[in-house]
């Protein structure tokens, strides 16, 4: 960062944090987005977003994400990369501890999002990279023509199994309830899909391995207590996510499960800090709801720091 006082530092750099980068920058506020990962965050392992307005048969996640960040370099965002350490308020000014560097605002937008949860199985952790993955568009292509497993029953599970098909000689569809709660279009192509089998009312109970890797997992009936075994040389775990804000170390009010209180105006609790995308507490989480939110969080904070200014008068 070649200037450690501005105006807006957003955090994230996924749809909601260029989005909240491109507004801000617009209203001529000095504003930096750091980023700690790949610019354009998850949506960079995304192969086709379907519902993005104005893109008849979808658009490739890394392209879209390209085409904000250019956008928002049109109007001279600055970005950076690094970790965040800390976030201190100082009441009128804030400041961001950044890989040991101090970083001064106005104003902060957090759009950190959230990353894939752990399944919690036994042995799961020693399996990453060695059959297990938390993402069918990273790593899909090395499991052709074996039996894989995707556990899960919502949007990003049943997505992830039909994408799988594309090389999976089958996809065990694992959802510990006796419906799925995929959008119907999605529940449909899977269910038609002749490749992938829906294990109904079942979980993980353990996982088998040798010194290769995943060879196979036990499935638990949770209505009937029977288990089953089945061959798996990969499985995608998607059973949700976890938000990305325990840097904030209990700055700001946050669920139980660490989503940040914030409505749709993305305020916090604490005056100059919003919450944008994945991590808030909202009833949908999509690209189109996170692009939203960077929107309302600049404007949120070119009208703090007007009032700020108002109030040094």
């Amino acid at each position: 960062m070649s200037d450690a006082q501005y105006d807006v530092v957003i955090i994230g750099g996924g749809p909601a944090g260029m989005t909240a980068g491109l507004y801000a920058s617009r209203a001529k506020l000095k504003t930096v987005l750091i980023e700690k990962g790949l610019m354009g965050g998850q949506m960079m392992t995304t192969t086709t977003v379907e519902n993005w307005p104005g893109y008849p048969g979808g658009i490739g996640g890394p392209e879209l994400m390209m085409r904000f960040q250019e956008h928002c370099v049109e109007f001279g965002l600055e970005t950076d990369y690094g970790t965040i350490e800390k976030v201190i308020d100082n009441g009128a000014t804030k400041t961001v501890v950044v890989d040991g560097k101090e970083v001064t605002c106005k104003a902060i937008i957090v759009a950190t999002g959230a990353v894939p949860r752990k399944l919690g199985a036994e042995g799961e952790a020693a399996l990453v990279g060695k059959g297990i993955s938390y993402c069918a568009t990273c790593d899909g292509a090395f499991f052709r023509e074996v039996p894989i497993a995707v556990i899960g029953g919502g949007d990003t599970a049943v997505e992830e199994a039909i994408f799988l098909t594309r090389f999976a000689s089958k996809v065990t569809l694992v959802h510990r309830r006796d419906e799925l709660r995929a959008t119907k279009i999605l529940q449909e192509r899977a269910i038609a899909n002749e490749k992938i089998e829906i294990a109904w009312d079942s979980v993980i109970d353990s996982l088998e391995s040798n010194n290769m890797g995943l060879t196979g997992a036990v499935l638990k009936n949770v209505k009937t207590g029977e288990t089953s075994s089945i061959p798996l040389e990969g499985m995608f775990v998607a059973v949700g996510v976890t938000p990305t804000t325990g840097f904030l170390d209990g700055l700001v009010e946050t669920t139980e499960d660490g989503y940040i209180k914030a409505g749709e105006d993305t305020k916090t609790s604490v005056a100059g800090i919003f919450a944008a995308g994945d991590n808030r507490t909202t009833i949908l989480r999509q690209v189109s709801t996170a692009v939203g939110d960077g929107a309302v969080a600049a404007l949120m904070s070119e009208r703090h720091i007007g009032d700020l200014e108002h109030q040094a008068k």
